[in-house]
């Protein structure tokens, strides 16, 4: 097994979305990037704390590669977006991959490179790419929060509207 850990905006639905991915073995909400240790949800949605809301994926790569996982990534919200997607504004929104491996990395930087130099959107894209820090877990009602409450999706900025 392998882990991933991107940042897309609300991690409900980005949670929700690498779930449906075939080869994706487990996913769980959280928060990273930012200076304080074991941070509430609360501390995270008072800017703070410098984290951002995450999603830690586990996947198999003899299943799905990472670079699927990027692809999948780049498609589920909008990257041209500073600190918010869609009507979520923040510093804790911030879309950012943070990498596990080298590999990871220069993936990542070679997956960016490609859609900017293909002007696959019209805007720059803000996304971060950043080694992973400490990945601390949600509260358990954050936890596949969608599929708890009978939703289908939350509302992420997705990429169509950066293009």
């Amino acid at each position: 097994m392998a882990t991933a850990t991107f940042g897309a905006g609300c991690f409900w639905g980005v949670e929700a979305a690498f779930r449906r991915i075939e080869g994706v073995t487990d996913a769980a909400v959280g928060y990273a990037g930012g200076q304080t240790d074991n941070p509430s949800y609360r501390d995270v949605c008072g800017h703070g704390t410098g984290h951002a809301e995450v999603v830690q994926v586990e996947y198999d790569p003899a299943r799905v590669s990472y670079e699927t996982l990027l692809d999948a990534f780049w498609h589920m919200h909008d990257p041209t977006q500073f600190n918010r997607q869609g009507p979520d504004v923040g510093d804790q929104y911030r879309s950012v991959i943070f990498f596990h491996t080298p590999e990871q990395q220069a993936a990542a930087i070679e997956s960016k490179s490609a859609l900017e130099s293909a002007g696959t959107f019209n805007r720059p894209i803000a996304t971060l790419i950043e080694a992973a820090p400490t990945f601390w877990v949600a509260e358990e009602y954050h936890q596949r929060y969608l599929e708890k409450n009978s939703r289908a999706a939350c509302n992420l900025g997705h990429a169509g509207s950066g293009r």
